[in-house]
């Protein structure tokens, strides 16, 4: 399976991230050394791909099957991919705060610890769908590791598109989000520009 293991914190200074949107509250030192030269429109559409494929930590040929089924969709492709990559089990995991970080939601899944409307899924990329009741598996709630996260996203915002009881440490979608609602600093725009060409 392939797997990026580029630096978080160097990928972010890379593509101007800040870490926060990935859940790690570290911030870098450094700074990055930028050439002065002006980008090109390509660049900046190739950039704001790389972006969102960073922080939902999805390769190039998902991504590109995430593009092909948002742009059949009936609306705006743009608005229908980031929804698509919103609703992905794992993204679910890490809004919903029983994970610190998007890639600790997808070892969560991995490693079963999640049920779907009371069924295993162990597919990090399954997509959810509105009405959908996320729970971690009953053996697993008590565990030190979930007391632990907890902590750390208690005081984590839920988006308003999901609702959660963190005793019970079980959550549901509302609805599908819209664009508006997504706090991912990327414009989906560009993508599309990208991909249609």
């Amino acid at each position: 399976m392939a797997v990026n293991r580029t630096p978080v914190l160097k990928r972010c200074r890379s593509l101007g991230l800040d870490p926060v949107y990935l859940g790690i509250d570290k911030k870098s030192t450094r700074q990055l050394k930028r050439a002065s030269r002006k980008i090109s429109e390509y660049g900046l559409q190739l950039r704001e791909k790389q972006k969102a494929k960073f922080i939902y930590g999805v390769l190039e040929k998902p991504f590109r099957n995430y593009y092909e089924r948002a742009d059949r969709m009936a609306g705006q492709t743009g608005a229908n991919l980031m929804a698509m990559l919103e609703l992905r089990l794992d993204n679910v995991i890490f809004r919903l705060g029983f994970a610190r970080t998007r890639k600790e939601a997808r070892q969560i899944v991995d490693h079963k610890h999640v049920l779907v409307n009371g069924k295993l899924v162990n597919i990090p990329s399954y997509q959810v769908k509105a009405g959908d009741v996320i729970e971690i598996k009953e053996n697993k709630k008590g565990s030190q590791r979930y007391k632990d996260i907890l902590d750390v996203t208690g005081a984590r915002l839920v988006p308003e598109w999901l609702d959660v009881n963190q005793e019970t440490m079980q959550g549901t979608v509302k609805e599908v989000p819209s664009r508006e609602v997504i706090d991912v600093p990327v414009n989906e725009m560009l993508i599309v520009e990208l991909y249609s060409k």
